[in-house]
């Protein structure tokens, strides 16, 4: 899982980085004449440019939003490379809730699969050491969401 997660959280985070590149560098100047007349974005652009990391970081904590739309989203505002790129690590919480979610269904279709010998309390200390591990990933992961989305009203 642990190995998982960290490979996941790199190619994540190297898409989301292209994805922010491609966002400045291609369509920025594009979307900022378009909405010169929003002033709801002047003010989110300045919101980004001065606390950059602390936007990202808690925008990448909450799985609510859409990061495809983030990545590209940031990449039209003034953050920095390197404030968005430390920012992504907020991406990690999220990141182990689903590789455990997906090696947790991995460990069960090897347990349904496999004939072991009838061993029910074993059987019950795995099914119950299983879900409550991945209720305390869902619960962590939507507790950091509410955090973050209360931070973030408050900078905006």
């Amino acid at each position: 899982m642990w190995w998982g997660s960290i490979y996941v959280f790199i190619a994540a985070s190297l898409g989301a980085t292209f994805a922010w590149a491609i966002g400045r560098y291609l369509s920025r100047d594009r979307v900022i004449k378009y909405m010169e007349s929003h002033p709801k974005f002047k003010t989110l652009d300045r919101a980004v440019s001065q606390e950059g990391f602390k936007i990202v970081f808690l925008t990448r904590l909450c799985p609510l939003f859409p990061f495809n739309l983030l990545n590209y989203a940031l990449g039209i505002t003034q953050v920095s490379l390197k404030d968005y790129v430390l920012g992504s690590s907020g991406m990690i919480p999220g990141t182990v809730m689903y590789v455990y979610s997906g090696s947790l269904v991995g460990n069960i279709a090897a347990i349904c699969t496999v004939n072991l010998p009838e061993n029910p309390q074993a059987e019950a200390a795995n099914w119950l050491i299983n879900i409550i591990s991945f209720t305390a990933a869902v619960a962590v992961t939507f507790s950091l969401s509410r955090i973050a989305r209360k931070a973030l009203d408050e900078i905006i």
